[in-house]
């Protein structure tokens, strides 16, 4: 049964808010679709408890603690699914989300979807990692009527190979996104992750040369057809030539280099299926592997030429091609996001950077 409502709800308990971990930001316009038999209920997603219920839910968890306890092979249905519709940077966007249960002080994981625009998939393709390391799944849609692929792919940088105002860029709507999830999660200070998958990826590559995010734990960017080179000649979007004045592309690129980026490259993506394949791309690689390991090269010679800071990494997936639940569910996801299972401790040190 579905029940569909768009109407405000308020916080009665702020300790159960603190012990859920949710509220519902006043400032946040959010209407949802329930879906009853997957998805948690107001009380669980805003802090709404009545305090009979929550001594109620308190005892049951306990129960079905033990029980998984006994179980760990046990696949019980999931129940944090949930649609939100909110505004970012002034556009309303859809948020397909995906919070575990018994996962108290979740990070939160952006996941970017390719081409085909199916946020929803791959938001339950990254359901594994997200009940594994208590993470909350957020997958925005970036619908191709009012995100063509220049506004998404190219994050809106160029357009018919000219430069664009700022106004059109896409990455604000990311940097209002991330804001307001971490109000209406009621997570100030957790730990933000981006994942981008193929045409993801290369949108989480152009934000991060052109209009890089602060405070980002980590950027995954899985296998791109394109990625934006550390080359101050080439044009945007495949390089820094273009956009910025000589010495504001050269702060750019020194700050690219310097973000914590991985490229996760699954070592099966050979095809060239969708692979973009003009002048620009094509010195980038034969194909997305290529591409990707060329990439990590280029930027790590680049950076060790000038002497500065270069925290990318390079995470390749054995037997994977171009697939996005390959990449997610693969072990090594682990390893791109500097995680581990059931904690959030950087696995990473700096023998095992690159």
């Amino acid at each position: 049964m579905l029940l569909e409502r768009s109407s405000p709800i308020s916080l009665e308990s702020e300790k159960a808010g603190h012990m859920i971990g949710y509220r519902l930001h006043p400032d946040l316009n959010i209407s949802e679709t329930l879906n009853t038999k997957e998805e948690l209920p107001d009380f669980m997603w805003q802090g709404k408890i009545p305090w009979i219920a929550h001594r109620l839910l308190l005892g049951a968890a306990v129960l079905i603690g033990c029980l998984l306890a006994f179980a760990p092979n046990a696949n019980a249905r999931d129940t944090g699914f949930r649609t939100f519709h909110l505004k970012a940077a002034g556009t309303a966007m859809t948020v397909y989300a995906y919070r575990p249960l018994f996962c108290r002080h979740p990070s939160i994981l952006f996941v970017f979807h390719g081409l085909h625009r199916k946020a929803s998939k791959v938001r339950k393709k990254a359901a594994n990692i997200a009940r594994d390391a208590c993470l909350v799944v957020l997958a925005p849609l970036f619908d191709k009527e009012r995100f063509p692929n220049w506004r998404y792919h190219r994050a809106g940088v160029v357009y018919r190979g000219k430069p664009t105002p700022r106004s059109q860029w896409t990455a604000p709507i990311l940097r209002g996104l991330i804001a307001a999830a971490r109000d209406a999660l009621n997570l100030p200070t957790a730990k933000i992750y981006l994942f981008g998958h193929s045409a993801g990826g290369q949108f989480l590559s152009r934000v991060s040369a052109y209009s890089p995010l602060p405070e980002i734990a980590r950027i995954v960017i899985a296998n791109p057809s394109v990625y934006v080179a550390p080359d101050l000649s080439t044009p945007a979007p495949y390089g820094f030539g273009g956009l910025f004045s000589p010495l504001k592309a050269r702060q750019r690129l020194k700050a690219y280099l310097a973000l914590p980026i991985t490229l996760y490259l699954g070592q099966n993506d050979t095809g060239n299926k969708y692979l973009v394949r003009n002048d620009a791309a094509m010195r980038q690689g034969r194909h997305r592997l290529d591409r990707g390991r060329k990439i990590f090269r280029a930027a790590q010679r680049f950076a060790a030429d000038k002497g500065w800071p270069f925290n990318w990494r390079l995470v390749e997936v054995p037997g994977v091609g171009h697939s996005s639940g390959g990449m997610l569910r693969a072990a090594a996801f682990y390893r791109a996001l500097g995680i581990r299972a059931r904690s959030l401790e950087p696995t990473w040190d700096k023998q095992q950077a690159g």
